[in-house]
């Protein structure tokens, strides 16, 4: 398994500076990792640095709380991808989620995926904070959006486990058949926890350990 084609290394602390980003590619381009995955603010002189590289530029909006207006989030997004990123990851909308309010945040997705077009769109659905019922209709739910990829966490609930193997099964059970994969996020720092959550489902992972993942 080779295990880097999987990785998209991140980096979303809100203190990172264009240098980290730089460190960043890097070592994406040294150990063959899929992508990077970075907050928008930095996009543009990213894809910059990238030039040259078949490293993915990846980004996040509605991130990490899900509590935008879904017009922020728009032009969060189309701002996004003009400035050159390549996939996108949104945080789902988890007051209607949690509410039951599917259609809302179906409604929602379906149209960040319309600025989206052919790009990537990965939904997190925090996955700390829900239910298994819950993570299955919400995985239900983006199956009928057009997204891409269903994602389970941002790293950023507190005392949150992240990525467990036995919740990736269950969106991979849910939404593998419809087309859609799965982007494990969240805690994973470990060669064993990666091959783990790929042999659970997982088609992508989320880490900021990827060098040390590929290195032991």
């Amino acid at each position: 398994m080779e295990l880097a084609k999987y990785i998209e290394h991140t980096l979303l602390r809100a203190d990172a500076v264009p240098s980290d980003i730089d460190k960043l590619i890097e070592e994406a381009v040294k150990y063959g990792f899929y992508g990077i995955c970075i907050n928008p603010n930095l996009v543009a002189y990213a894809r910059k640095a990238l030039e040259g590289t078949d490293v993915k530029l990846v980004t996040v909006v509605n991130f990490p709380f899900g509590i935008n207006s879904i017009d922020a989030t728009l032009v969060q997004t189309h701002e996004a991808l003009s400035n050159g990123a390549d996939e996108i990851d949104i945080v789902i909308n988890l007051m209607a989620l949690k509410s039951g309010d599917y259609k809302t945040a179906t409604d929602e997705i379906k149209k960040v995926k319309a600025v989206c077009g052919s790009h990537t769109l990965k939904v997190i659905l925090e996955t700390d904070l829900l239910s298994q019922d819950e993570i299955k209709k919400a995985c239900l739910t983006c199956i009928t959006t057009g997204a891409d990829f269903v994602k389970t966490s941002t790293g950023f609930v507190k005392d949150g486990v992240g990525a467990r193997p036995e919740i990736v099964k269950l969106m991979s059970d849910t939404v593998s058949k419809r087309g859609m994969g799965v982007k494990a996020s969240g805690g994973i720092k470990s060669k064993f926890q990666a091959i783990e959550l790929v042999a659970a489902g997982a088609t992508r992972l989320g880490t900021s350990c990827g060098v040390q993942i590929v290195s032991f």
